[in-house]
């Protein structure tokens, strides 16, 4: 088994790293450089041909793609602590979480980070300037949206930490480095943030 995984700003493979960290497990890791481009190297497209970390081989051949699911796979492995959830309703609430973060923070987040930021002008071809500058409102809006959530809960399912605050913890500590960070005023969602980054899994 090998993780192919790539050091920050990259979020998704971040979300795998504190995954692990909190199970306590430790998997052999390659690093992939995003900004050298070695995402789409030959080599890595044989691994995952859609040229993006993470990716988790087997030595069979098989690989798994897609941060949640790799997440999935370790979780059905080391169940404890539970970090999808107990019992039908717990379970389907930090499903309905993490998909928000995905659709309603990550989509318009990452047509900011595709359109307007300089680290992508040489992968994104053409980038639509106007069009990603139109997606921060989108952002902000969503954030607030967690912010309203937050209100009266330590975490977003109002039990315990999860799935859902890692893949909002690394979804938001990306929107700043793309520059678009918290805003002052959501004091729920700050405060939560603080928690979160207070904890050792966050400096996987």
């Amino acid at each position: 088994m090998l993780f192919y995984d790539s050091a920050l700003p990259a979020p998704n493979p971040r979300r795998v790293r504190i995954f692990l960290a909190e199970k306590h497990v430790r998997v052999p890791m390659a690093q992939i450089s995003i900004p050298k481009a070695e995402h789409k190297s030959d080599a890595f497209l044989s691994v995952n041909a859609l040229g993006q970390t993470p990716a988790l081989a087997f030595d069979d051949g098989r690989v798994l793609t897609e941060s949640v699911a790799i997440c999935r796979y370790f979780e059905v492995l080391h169940p404890e602590p539970p970090m999808f959830g107990h019992g039908a309703h717990n379970i389907a609430e930090i499903d309905m979480w993490t998909r928000r973060i995905e659709l309603r923070l990550m989509t318009p987040l990452s047509m900011v980070w595709q359109h307007t930021h300089p680290w992508t002008a040489r992968i994104v071809r053409p980038q639509y300037t106007e069009f990603g500058e139109s997606q921060r409102p989108r952002v902000r809006a969503a954030m607030a949206e967690f912010n309203s959530a937050l209100d009266g809960r330590d975490w977003l399912d109002g039990e315990r930490y999860t799935i859902a605050d890692i893949v909002l913890l690394t979804t938001i500590d990306f929107a700043t480095f793309v520059g678009v960070p918290m805003p002052e005023e959501l004091t729920h969602l700050r405060a939560w943030h603080a928690r979160v980054s207070t904890r050792p899994s966050a400096a996987a």
